[in-house]
């Protein structure tokens, strides 16, 4: 049962980190409107089940009327809401606190910041930092997420199971994670990644949405838009079984993309979502409704529309 949106309220993002798997970046196309953020609010009221709201990107502050008009729409209809930021416009602790109350007074629930050395490094005044105790003091309930740069921990004799080197750091080697991050870390045999450990695939609790429509399960893997087939009925819907990538997924991990549809593939990768992604890369021309936008994947060659 659904219970929770994620709108990517923008893809574009002042920053272009090495681990984003959405591809976000200054020139990343796709922005909600006003008009399209209602419509998929009042559809979220409509399911039913749906009981959180959270806005993320891409950078989500860039849009800072945008964002505040629809942080105050959602809680208006009884939604918890939550922020995805990097916190760019902390410069200060006092400038944060100005930047948020807004926000606290129309009844934000929770403010999740990214810190970590992709943003700011060893940036002596961290905005990051700046946004936290802000939002401590204004009694906004907040975490900081922290992607490190992959290490090995076998170094420090730390293995799984089966006794291979565990990779640590928290990034997901899909989008520029796996165009930038990969070298160098060990790999396991592809056909041992034979299920999904990060998402419900089947029985999803959440959707990303984008603002060309796209539903995603997991960023780039899509199963309607909203455009063109209302949310409500795209939600209940939604049988695995029909969808030809999810269906591989569920039933035999990302290894059975590459089998199902006879993928050329290398010996091995460093995790579920490499494969995963690189699996899904070669498919997108093959099913564009169901995989995309292109952009998500690093192309840039088609046209993004985000009227409605």
């Amino acid at each position: 049962m659904l219970n929770g949106i994620h709108f990517l309220l923008t893809y574009t993002c002042i920053f272009e980190c090495d681990h984003c798997f959405l591809y976000s970046g200054p020139g990343a196309k796709g922005t909600f409107t006003l008009k399209q953020v209602n419509r998929v609010l009042d559809e979220a009221e409509n399911i039913g089940s749906v009981e959180s709201i959270f806005f993320e990107g891409g950078e989500p502050f860039l849009y800072y009327p945008l964002l505040l008009e629809s942080i105050k729409t959602a809680s208006s209809k009884g939604f918890s809401t939550g922020i995805v930021t990097n916190g760019y416009w902390a410069e200060t602790v006092e400038d944060a606190v100005l930047w948020l109350k807004p926000f606290r007074d129309i009844g934000l629930s929770y403010l999740s910041i990214s810190d970590d050395p992709f943003h700011y490094g060893e940036k002596k005044n961290n905005p990051a930092k700046n946004a936290i105790t802000a939002a401590e003091t204004l009694n906004i309930e907040s975490n900081s997420i922290c992607i490190d740069e992959p290490t090995v921990s076998a170094q420090n004799n730390t293995t799984d199971s089966k006794g291979e080197p565990v990779i640590g750091g928290g990034a997901r080697f899909r989008g520029r994670a796996v165009e930038k991050l990969i070298s160098g870390l060990p790999q396991k045999d592809w056909e041992s990644f034979t299920s999904c450990p990060y998402e419900e695939l089947k029985n999803p609790k959440r959707v990303h949405i984008d603002s060309f429509g796209n539903v995603h399960l997991c960023q780039g893997l899509i199963i309607g838009n909203f455009m063109k087939t209302s949310l409500t009925d795209i939600i209940s819907s939604f049988n695995p079984d029909q969808h030809p990538v999810v269906r591989a997924i569920v039933n035999d991990g990302p290894a059975g993309v590459v089998k199902r549809f006879g993928l050329e593939h290398e010996k091995g990768y460093v995790d579920e979502c490499h494969i995963c992604y690189q699996a899904r890369l070669a498919l997108i021309s093959r099913f564009p409704e169901y995989l995309g936008p292109r952009q998500v994947y690093g192309l840039r060659d088609d046209c993004l529309d985000s009227t409605i």
